[in-house]
């Protein structure tokens, strides 16, 4: 089964397989489902055709996937490009919202890299 173009497992909880989206957390993921009045403990295989058209109608309109990440990434890029302190920490890999730089400085450094992979 595919919702938003990606392939599902038919055995997968509606909340787990609505989550898998990049973008989608707990608590838009309840919102879809109470929506469209969907159980929570409903699996992917039991959802009716109209239901399935209703939750990919619902997901292209929002930004989820490429389209967020391209934004997130965008964000960044825009900082770096007006010379912002936060675009220059970014830059340099260094924490961005004020955490301390002297003990715990190598998960910043992990995550602020130039090619950001998200």
């Amino acid at each position: 089964m595919q919702i938003s173009k990606d392939p599902i497992l038919t055995r997968q909880t509606i909340q787990k397989a609505l989550r898998s989206f990049f973008g989608i957390g707990e608590l838009r993921c309840n919102q879809l489902m109470a929506r469209f009045h969907i159980h929570p403990t409903a699996t992917v295989g039991e959802l009716a055709t109209r239901q399935v058209l209703d939750l990919t109608g619902a997901l292209s309109n929002m930004k989820i996937e490429n389209d967020l990440k391209r934004e997130i990434l965008d964000n960044i890029k825009r900082l770096k490009d007006t010379g912002t302190y936060r675009g220059r920490r970014h830059a340099l890999n260094l924490p961005v919202r004020g955490q301390n730089t002297r003990s715990q400085i190598k998960s910043a450094i992990k995550f602020n890299r130039i090619d950001r992979q998200l």
